[in-house]
Order: structure tokens, then sequence, then C-alpha cells
């Protein structure tokens, strides 16, 4: 240069650049984005791998698990239907026991109940003086969920067997030493009437 412009001397002065600030200022941000993008990928990992954290305690703490009633279904293995009446058996009343007459007045009051009554006399050898219990309803294999069922409604405790050798419809009753009467008519005609109309058995389900 040269006129008034000349420089003189051996120092010149140094020409910095301007710094450029949006260079820094775009820097900040994607740090910021960066460490933005982190967090919330370490806090979607917590939450996978503790189950859902507070959201999950927060509704599980609500309310338990409800219990609602269904519908009554009467039950299986009362059949009505398949129950005969008391005139549709016919009992064989046998006295295992040592008191005599018992056979017969047993079955006379069988008899003013609606059953037919088939041989009145003592219990067979296997049967005889071998009975502790209140007494034995024996019959075929047919007479399970039929006969027996009826004729225990007019003596309660009484044991129940079933003989698949055995032919026909017949039952027997066998006296035991613990017998003493046949329950009141007021208490085998209730129970003769819960048994030909069972109560419906309610179920339940869990809404969970």
């Amino acid at each position: 240069m040269g006129g008034k412009y000349r420089i003189t001397g051996d120092k010149y002065p140094r020409m910095r650049p301007h710094r450029r600030r949006g260079r820094l200022v775009v820097v900040v941000v994607a740090c910021g984005a960066v460490l933005g993008v982190a967090g919330w990928g370490t806090l979607q990992l917590i939450d996978v791998f503790t189950g859902g954290g507070g959201t999950a305690s927060a509704a599980g703490s609500k309310a338990p698990c409800t219990v609602k009633s269904a519908k009554a279904s009467p039950s299986a293995s009362a059949s009505p239907a398949a129950l005969p009446k008391p005139a549709q058996i016919t009992v064989n009343v046998l006295n295992a026991t040592t008191r005599s007459g018992l056979a017969k007045t047993t079955a006379d009051q069988l008899k003013k109940r609606g059953f037919k009554i088939g041989e009145v006399g003592n219990a067979p050898k296997e049967y005889d003086k071998k009975v502790d219990g209140i007494a034995v309803l024996l019959g075929p294999a047919s007479s399970l969920n039929t006969s027996l069922p009826v004729l225990a409604t007019q003596l309660t405790g009484a044991e129940r067997r079933t003989d698949a050798a055995r032919k026909g419809t017949e039952v027997d009753l066998v006296i035991g030493t613990g017998f003493k009467a046949l329950s009141s008519e007021a208490d085998a005609a209730k129970a003769l009437t819960a048994l030909t109309a069972p109560k419906p058995t309610a179920t339940t389900k869990k809404g969970c």
C-alpha cells in the first residue's frame, strides 16, 4: 500500500476471523437432544424390566378380584326324573338283630308310607347279628341312584350297598343293632321332597 495508508514498522496487526457462534449453538442443541433421547430410552428399559412400574402397582391396588355369581344349575347327581316313587319300590325287610318282631313293625310302617313290601323275616347268615349300624340298604347296581336314595329318606344314616350280580329291582332293608326307629314321617317327607326337587347349586366366576 502506498500514500497515507502505507504501513511502516516491523509489527503488523493480526487479523483474527470472527467466531462462529451459530455452530456452537447447533452443537449444544444436538448434545441436549442426544441426552434427552438417552434418558427416555433408559426410562423405557426400567419400565419394561419392572413390569410397568408405578402404573401397574397403582392399577393393582385399586380393587381386588371380584367374584360374580353365575346362574345356579341343578346338581348333576340328582335327577328327579330318574327317581321312582315309593309305590314303585319293593322292599324286603330283614331283621339282623336279636329283637323279635322288628322286621314286621318296620315293614308295616313302610307300607303306610307308600312302599311295597316283599319278604319280611330274619336276615341271612352273612348279615345276621353282623350289622352294627342302623341298617344296610342293599340292591342291584341299578338301584344306587334310584331306589336306594328314595328308601334312605326313611332311615337317615343307613349304609347303602349294591350287588352287581343281583337281578331284579327289589331292595333289602337289613335292620342293624343300632336301629331304633324309622325317621319321623315329617322328616322323611322333607327329605324325599328335597331329593325329588333338589335345590340348584350356585357356581361362581372370578372376574380377574
